[in-house]
């Protein structure tokens, strides 16, 4: 195989319920020289500081829906790129969030004030459109988005190379024809599994569910990520593997993967 036209890292698959093993929801994606963190829920920089990357690194932070675990380390990334004077952030950073991501971004400033207030021009606030399939260009990748059934604001991300290579994070949702439709003709999807089966929760998707999304939409690649602790007590695998029979991968922290795959 060539030289890999995206590298994946797993930053945090767990959830809002603190752990030593699994930091809150976030993907470092990484093509060209491009830095992208996909949702920074609590224990992002701390895992983004082990993969070898720094804060200054990263040009992009996108987000899946505003829930705690999926962006409360947005305040303290921004506050700690101000720190210290000789080397904070010099180039861009453009942050991005479904429908109400102004608002929201403003509502922090209301809180935080000058403290996650960098120099003009640094960082650009982006909105996706929700009302359906949403494309940005950026100089090296391409982003595109489609809303799923967690939240008003929630929405599947996929970033392709400028040579196609491709992968789907779901973020958190139900069952969700718009994730099949995004994920199709897609290398490899990060899927939320939030519960075992028997667990089932409105909102969230389980093993066999997640391995149902894949199944239709041809998807080869599937790693399941964002799980709660019941997931320790079943074997989840096992469940996915009723509705899906491709590669299979369940998510730890800092867990790497490269696109193109290896066949």
């Amino acid at each position: 195989m060539g030289s890999p036209e995206i590298k994946i890292t797993i930053l945090g698959s767990g959830t809002c319920v603190p752990s030593l093993r699994r930091s809150s929801c976030s993907v470092l994606v990484e093509t060209g020289n491009q830095k992208i963190i996909l949702d920074a829920g609590p224990g992002t920089m701390r895992r983004l500081l082990e993969t070898g990357n720094e804060i200054f690194d990263i040009t992009h932070v996108i987000f899946s829906h505003f829930h705690p675990d999926h962006t409360s380390e947005l305040v303290p990334f921004i506050f700690a790129n101000k720190y210290p004077d000789k080397s904070r952030r010099q180039k861009p950073l453009t942050l991005i969030g479904g429908k109400g991501f102004v608002d929201f971004f403003n509502g922090l400033k209301n809180v935080f004030g000058e403290w996650i207030e960098l120099s003009p021009g640094i960082v650009d606030i982006l909105e996706l459109d929700n009302t359906g399939h949403c494309i940005m260009d950026f100089p090296q990748f391409y982003l595109e988005s489609i809303p799923v059934n967690h939240r008003p604001e929630s929405v599947a991300i996929k970033i392709k190379s400028l040579q196609n290579a491709s992968l789907v994070y779901s973020g958190d949702t139900d069952f969700s024809e718009n994730l099949i439709t995004i994920a199709s003709d897609t290398d490899l999807l990060i899927c939320e599994s939030a519960v075992p089966d028997s667990y089932r929760v409105p909102g969230h998707l389980t093993p066999s569910m997640a391995g149902k999304i894949a199944t239709k939409a041809g998807i080869s690649f599937l790693v399941l990520t964002h799980f709660y602790p019941e997931c320790d007590l079943f074997d989840i695998e096992k469940q996915c593997r009723n509705t899906y029979n491709g590669r299979l991968v369940l998510a730890e922290d800092l867990l790497t993967f490269v696109l193109p795959l290896d066949t």
